[in-house]
């Protein structure tokens, strides 16, 4: 640690500023060496009554390192100037927020994408006046919201990971977590890693939390138990579990699938959400000003012959036997994950090998947006592989060239559905589509923006594939399911 940080300071007073780097990002970067070297240790000396503790610095910093650290903070925290304006609503809910959050210890906001709950979660901390305040993303919208901090220039030390990386955040007491994409966090009935890494981190660090949705429980009231369970004030705290939450407000079904019972915690009634109204704040894009008008445009293509073939017989017989690969489907769910590959030209074996072999989305999608910059979705990776074979260098996965070139971006459903902007995007198509409401309902609005009220969503389905009926449900806000899929083959399924 040490010869890194005497390394990389040039031999003057204060650190000079790197290239790109704005004066508010280097106050951060030069704020959190200052956390990091100024750590101390407890060690001891001598025996008995002569025994002696002191307190010194956990690393063996020079004393000339430490001035020219605390000098470029002081320096670059005079040189910075924000250039945001809130808007009026946001700064209402700043001081609405700033009261919940100072007597609950925690808040969710639950408001509309692109009313800006980035921002105004941060205005929340600049106005209570934390030191060290953690917020924790989807690796893809990284670079988005460092863009926002940029304008909004905090006093406080802001660490900005994702959280699969959220393991090797700094070793720092942080006294504000904010947890984007919220939602992410509502898998039941057992928690998630990312749940469980995030309810260890507020319980050593004894931090006041604010979780960020636009849509906290899209498929069932029953995610918002795990969002929460992990803060120390929520409403539910007197559940030692999830199960004992659901006994007390899900009305719990029994659902027999493939002959064996399995427990369904999808109803819990909206009255669970009536107990999380004095920690939320909502906030819809209509009370903003704005209203989006999203059109929705159905596009239907002929797949080959050979791939309508693979499928109905692999519908009939459940397995397909090749040379050197086979692709099994003995039971529904296998099934229909397999026909959600196919139809879309792509497969994944039994080996774990997968192929593309039948382009033709790709080929009509390159074709019908000839000359656009687009935002393109996909479902599976071999879905990204026929677009980059069709594409070429015209198609890039990084947020950052797409925004500094004509190239148009292709992004997995699931990691591209939050978080991030595609407004530069003439129009948004998907290769496929996902089974979860969620996905449907967040990334149709990436190119959302208070200036651009009018968007362009192209779905691209088989004709008579599975993509349509799977549209049909999550239209609904429903995730697509194996009783939806057996209820569109004619198969039976048993609610108790």
């Amino acid at each position: 640690m040490t010869h890194e940080l005497t390394e990389s300071l040039p031999r003057k007073t204060r650190i000079e500023s790197r290239s790109g780097y704005s004066n508010e990002m280097m106050y951060k970067y030069c704020r959190l060496l200052q956390q990091v070297v100024s750590q101390t240790k407890v060690i001891t000396s001598g025996r008995g009554k002569k025994k002696e503790s002191r307190t010194i610095l956990k690393d063996n910093i020079s004393k000339d390192v430490l001035e020219k650290i605390n000098n470029s903070v002081e320096y670059y925290k005079k040189n910075m100037s924000s250039t945001l304006k809130f808007r009026d609503y946001q700064t209402e809910i700043i001081a609405k927020g700033k009261q919940i959050l100072t007597s609950k210890k925690f808040l969710y906001l639950s408001m509309e994408v692109r009313t800006g709950k980035t921002l105004t979660s941060l205005g929340i901390a600049e106005e209570l006046g934390y030191e060290n305040v953690l917020f924790i993303t989807k690796k893809k919208a990284i670079s988005s919201i460092t863009a926002d901090t940029d304008l909004l220039c905090p006093s406080y030390v802001l660490f900005i990971i994702n959280y699969e990386s959220l393991h090797k955040a700094p070793d720092v007491k942080w006294d504000l977590i904010i947890c984007d994409e919220a939602h992410g966090m509502g898998s039941y009935p057992k928690p998630s890693n990312r749940a469980k890494a995030v309810k260890e981190l507020v319980k050593k660090c004894g931090s006041h939390v604010i979780l960020l949705s636009g849509t906290p429980t899209p498929e069932s009231y029953s995610m918002i138990y795990h969002q929460v369970y992990g803060i120390p004030n929520n409403p539910f705290r007197s559940f030692k579990n999830f199960y004992g939450f659901a006994r007390a407000h899900v009305r719990i079904k029994e659902i027999k699938i493939n002959g064996m019972m399995h427990k369904n915690y999808d109803d819990a009634p909206e009255s669970v959400m009536n107990l999380m109204k004095p920690y939320t704040i909502a906030y819809t894009q209509e009370q903003a000003g704005f209203k989006v008008d999203t059109q929705e445009h159905v596009l239907y293509v002929d797949m080959k012959e050979s791939t309508y073939a693979m499928c109905n017989k692999l519908t009939k017989d459940l397995v397909l036997e090749g040379k050197s690969e086979d692709i099994l489907a003995d039971t529904p769910v296998k099934l229909m994950q397999k026909l959600h590959q196919m139809y879309s030209g792509t497969v994944k074996f039994e080996s774990g090998n997968s192929m593309v072999f039948d382009y033709t989305k790709a080929h009509f999608i390159r074709d019908s947006f000839e000359g656009q910059k687009i935002g393109i979705f996909y479902k599976f990776k071999e879905e990204l592989n026929a677009l980059k074979k069709v594409y070429g260098d015209d198609l890039t996965t990084e947020l950052p060239e797409f925004e500094t070139t004509d190239k148009s971006i292709a992004l997995q459903i699931v990691s591209g559905r939050e978080g991030i902007s595609l407004r530069q995007a003439s129009a948004l198509v998907y290769y496929n589509i996902d089974f979860s409401a969620t996905s449907y309902w967040q990334s149709r609005d990436r190119m959302t923006t208070k200036e651009r009220l009018k968007n362009d969503v192209y779905w691209v389905f088989s004709k008579g594939g599975i993509e349509d009926k799977i549209y049909k449900a999550v239209t609904k806000k429903k995730s697509y399911t194996l009783t939806h899929f057996k209820g569109d083959n004619n198969h039976n399924v048993e609610i108790m």
